[in-house]
């Protein structure tokens, strides 16, 4: 099917998810008439609706009546009402990835790819795209702070994307430039391992148009490994002395960051950016690298990374009562939970308090050691009870497995209710507060933050 031929009536079901939403954007704004359902309604179904999109409170046949096209998630069941009655009615199905991999082949493809850090280097190189005067269309699975959406249709020739591992989706693209930011055991509900998740990015990185270029973080082990296997010509960045592009001589200061750039060996001058952490710095050094395969001057990578906002979710500054910080992070994976906080620690002399909901039940299970391990980086943790999204509970899984592996400083709350409490309860002047998960953590950051301030 073209959607270039005509304008076509196309549903999503799952619209409000970070992926499906965005998509959504870019086929309103292309023209076609779009709606979507979602479980319950959101500030992105709102948004979506103010765009012109009808959106359906949860999920029913009818709401499939008359349209062409059906546009789904990994995360939506089989037994969906909706793609029940599309099956019924021979309604054409695609999932989001293939609609994605479609809208791609219009234009020349930046797919990011990696288990952490693919938002914000998206983020950094839509922006940089857009500050270099090349007009990009952007899909991103977090709300750019720059431009307030996590999507946007440009006139340009360049489509900048992340490129999502889960239900191996981003073998769906071919891009003219990859790029992979990282590669650790995730996902364990859908790969054999990390010799399966090995195999299918090299396949991600091989499916890079014939004159392309694949980018990778010479910092990241198993990214590294994959160097030598793949067809089109790489480029390395990272902090070690091995890679391509580097950063040298790191400084950390009130959540901002100063490094030197290095290309190939030459000394390329101060770069700053508003944000913590060493992981992002390697996020900085990957747009960067993008920058240069395209020509853009090292003046105007300058300027974008210095003016670069950040991604809703992460490290997002919500605000500071009493003389406490209060900050709201995505992390949901051992290894981002452990950069999180320690560019925590990096970045501010202050007391680091983290409230983390752990994500799904599979991963607490195949987890639960490494996220202790990484959490005791805290000086005091609050643990909310597991955030299920897609999944059922699972026998003897709960938030108390890491508890009992961090021993001490550790306090769980097995109620959500009661999780303001503990938090408001725990804190004092002078500390930082860092709530940490994939699933809705932040509110209960919001709402301590809003009773500490009207004390």
């Amino acid at each position: 099917m073209s959607l270039q031929k005509s304008k076509k009536k196309i549903h999503f079901i799952g619209i409000g998810g970070a992926g499906m939403s965005g998509l959504a954007d870019i086929l309103t704004e292309m023209g076609h008439k779009v709606s979507g359902s979602d479980r319950e309604m959101s500030e992105t179904t709102k948004y979506l609706q103010s765009r012109g999109i009808t959106i359906f409170e949860g999920h029913a046949a009818e709401n499939v009546s008359g349209v062409d096209l059906i546009v789904y998630s990994s995360a939506v069941p089989k037994e969906n009402p909706e793609m029940t009655q599309a099956n019924k009615d021979n309604i054409p199905m695609i999932r989001r990835a293939e609609m994605l991999g479609q809208l791609m082949m219009k234009k020349e493809g930046i797919a990011i790819a990696g288990t952490h850090g693919k938002t914000t280097t998206t983020s950094m190189t839509g922006q940089l795209l857009i500050d270099a005067g090349l007009d990009p269309t952007v899909v991103v699975g977090g709300k750019m702070q720059n431009l307030q959406t996590n999507a946007r249709l440009g006139s340009g020739k360049y489509f900048v994307t992340e490129a999502d591992e889960y239900d191996r989706s981003f073998l769906a693209l071919h891009p003219g430039i990859s790029v992979i930011t990282s590669l650790e055991e995730d996902h364990l509900d859908i790969y054999k391992g990390l010799e399966d998740l090995k195999k299918t990015f090299l396949k991600f990185a091989n499916q890079t148009m014939f004159d392309g270029a694949s980018i990778l973080c010479a910092d990241e082990k198993n990214v590294a490994e994959l160097a030598h296997k793949i067809n089109t010509p790489t480029t390395t960045y990272g902090l070690g002395s091995e890679a391509d592009i580097q950063a040298q001589n790191i400084r950390f200061e009130n959540g901002k960051t100063w490094f030197d750039l290095s290309v190939k060996g030459i000394q390329k001058g101060e770069f700053e950016i508003k944000l913590p952490g060493n992981h992002n710095i390697s996020n900085a050094l990957a747009s960067i690298t993008v920058g240069l395969e395209l020509g853009i001057s090292l003046s105007v990578i300058k300027e974008s990374l210095a003016t670069f906002k950040g991604v809703q979710r992460r490290f997002e500054f919500k605000g500071e009562a009493a003389g406490i910080l209060f900050y709201d992070d995505y992390a949901h994976h051992p290894s981002e939970v452990s950069a999180a906080l320690n560019a925590a620690k990096s970045g501010w002399q202050n007391n680091i308090v983290v409230v983390f909901q752990p994500h799904l039940f599979s991963r607490t299970s195949d987890f639960y050691k490494e996220f202790a391990e990484s959490l005791k980086i805290a000086d005091k943790v609050i643990l909310a009870k597991i955030y299920p999204a897609r999944e059922k509970p699972m026998q003897g899984i709960t938030s108390q497995l890491i508890a009992n592996e961090i021993g001490s400083k550790v306090e769980y709350i097995a109620e959500n209710e009661k999780l303001t409490d503990a938090i408001c309860a725990s804190v004092k002047k002078g500390d930082l507060v860092l709530t940490m998960g994939a699933g809705d953590i932040w509110k209960f950051g919001e709402e301590a933050l809003k009773r500490i301030k009207n004390v």
